[in-house]
């Protein structure tokens, strides 16, 4: 099963990050989480250390443009087939990186993505 990383995962309830999480575990897409403030979200652990992930093959942000920028060579070097920019996360910059390292750049909302069977 191919594997998703949420790059800013949030334990609020009212966050879509944390929507997102709940969503992928119930249609039972392997996930893993990424963010400033540690905690768990529907048993998925929230880790702060990119390093630590490895075989991702889709990244889902939930992070504004201007907060992207300090990840930008570490979300490359995890060689996802895919990264998923929601609402509020569009980034032409990023989308240039990405397309040049071979990455697939997909401007999107994951929630819809999951609720249309088109994830």
């Amino acid at each position: 099963m191919q594997k998703t990383l949420v790059i800013g995962a949030s334990t609020n309830p009212r966050r879509y990050s944390n929507t997102a999480i709940h969503r992928l575990v119930d249609n039972n897409i392997e996930t893993t989480a990424f963010g400033i403030r540690g905690g768990t979200v529907s048993e998925v652990q929230i880790k702060h250390n990119l390093d630590d992930f490895q075989n991702i093959d889709t990244v889902t942000l939930y992070l504004n443009p201007k907060n992207q920028k300090e990840y930008y060579q570490q979300i490359v070097d995890l060689q996802p087939r895919r990264v998923i920019f929601n609402p509020g996360t569009e980034n032409p910059e990023f989308y240039e990186i990405l397309e040049n390292a071979g990455i697939q750049v997909e401007v999107a909302c994951t929630l819809v993505l999951l609720a249309t069977g088109q994830y």
